[in-house]
Formats: C-alpha cells, sequence, structure tokens
C-alpha cells in the first residue's frame, strides 16, 4: 500500500477483508487440521482475539482513522525486516497449525484451568497491546518513521522501549496453551527471538531516522523487561 490516504468507504471494506481473511486462515489453521469443529479450545481462543478486534477496530475507524489506515499497511521496505518476516512465517505457519494437529492424534492433553488461564493472558495482551496502539499513533505494522513522528515516552514507553512486542511475545508464547497443545509451545516461542531480532532492527531504524531516539533510549533503559533487558 502507498501513503496516500484512503477515503472511510475505502478503509472499512480493507479492514472488514482483513478480519476476514483471519477468520479464514484461522478456520484452515484449526479445524480443517483438527478434522472437527468440536474443537473447543480453537472456538475460546478466536472469540479472544476476534470480539475485541472488531470493537478496537471500530474505536479507531471513528477516532482515528489515520492510525488505523497506518495499520493496515503491507509491504515491509527495510530489507532486514523482510529476511526475518520470511525467516518467522515457517515458525508461526507452524504454531498455529500443529494444535489442530495435536487436538486430531491426541498427542496433548492440557488442563482445562491450562487453557483458560493461557485465554485470559491472549485477552489481557492483546488488550495491552490496544493501549499501545492508542499511546503511540504512529505504531505502524511495517517498520517506517513518518515525517511527522515524534518518540513517545509517556504511558507504557515509560516503562519499557517496545511495549508492544512485550504484549506480542507473551501472546504468542501462550497461544499454543490456548489451544491445547504443548507440542505448538516448540514454534511457539521460537517467535520471541524472531521478534527481537524485528525489535534490534527496527531500534537501528529509528536511531537513525528518528530526531530524538537515542535520548530517549538513554531515559528509558530497559527494551522488553524492566530491570533485565
Amino acid at each position: 500500500m502507498d501513503q496516500t490516504k484512503l477515503s472511510k468507504n475505502e478503509l472499512i471494506k480493507l479492514v472488514v477483508t482483513r478480519v476476514l481473511v483471519v477468520i479464514i486462515c484461522f478456520f484452515f489453521a484449526f479445524f480443517l487440521t483438527a478434522g472437527t469443529f468440536g474443537y473447543w479450545q480453537a472456538w475460546v481462543y478466536m472469540a479472544m482475539l476476534l470480539i475485541p478486534m472488531i470493537f478496537v477496530f471500530r474505536y479507531f475507524l471513528i477516532h482515528n482513522p489515520e492510525f488505523l489506515e497506518r495499520r493496515m499497511r503491507l509491504g515491509e521496505k527495510e530489507t532486514t525486516q523482510k529476511r526475518i518476516i520470511r525467516f518467522s512465517f515457517v515458525f508461526f505457519l507452524i504454531a498455529f497449525i500443529l494444535p489442530g494437529l495435536d487436538r486430531r492424534w491426541g498427542w496433548s492433553v492440557v488442563p482445562v484451568g491450562f487453557v483458560v488461564t493461557a485465554d485470559l493472558l491472549v485477552l489481557f495482551n492483546y488488550l495491552w497491546i490496544v493501549r499501545v496502539f492508542k499511546e503511540n499513533i504512529y505504531a505502524s505494522r511495517i517498520i517506517e518513521v513518518d515525517p511527522e513522528q515524534k518518540v513517545i515516552s509517556s504511558g507504557p514507553y515509560a516503562i519499557i522501549r517496545h511495549p508492544m512486542y512485550a504484549g506480542a511475545a507473551i501472546l504468542y508464547s501462550v497461544s499454543p496453551i490456548a489451544l491445547g497443545s504443548w507440542w505448538a509451545l516448540i514454534p511457539g516461542l521460537m517467535i520471541i527471538p524472531v521478534l527481537v531480532a524485528r525489535l534490534i532492527n527496527e531500534e537501528q531504524v529509528l536511531s537513525r531516522d528518528l530526531p530524538g531516539y537515542d535520548e530517549y533510549k538513554q531515559k528509558v533503559k530497559y527494551r522488553l523487561l524492566p530491570g533485565i533487558w
């Protein structure tokens, strides 16, 4: 997508299309591999993500359509980011297909309490990411610096430099458990170093292109884990 602004109707069509694509991908990844629609863990997991997503899209469509358009952009420009995304696709694919196969063949027995706890963590971290979006309207899906972009150092950004990645790391880590699969934890956890690699390269881009970012790094020392890293 280029940088031209979309009309409200065009943006609505784009958002609806993306949501439908996500739903279709979930159905193929979960129910086709499981061989049944009686996969309750997948239904709950989808509800934890899709129901809030609809309200979030509606909120930003009304209050900040520019941000929503920014989040809809695809087509990474940074060469390193392109490589990371291609590499990460393998882990994402396996992490979301394996639970259905696990359900079909009965490889894992994840207690209901673990599944419910993981679903609550998925919901909490999704809402945490939305909180980050409200604080940082420049949070694009691709790595880019808007001409009018400023360094954000308030809210979650006063604690760690990459709160969105922190939420995403936990969300993806617990997703296999929410889907009832111990085996899918292996590719699921491998998504974390991929996010770290993306984060490190993003910091290089921000230091290069965003005035004041190096000063912000001196003020907020930690990237993901307060007091650790």
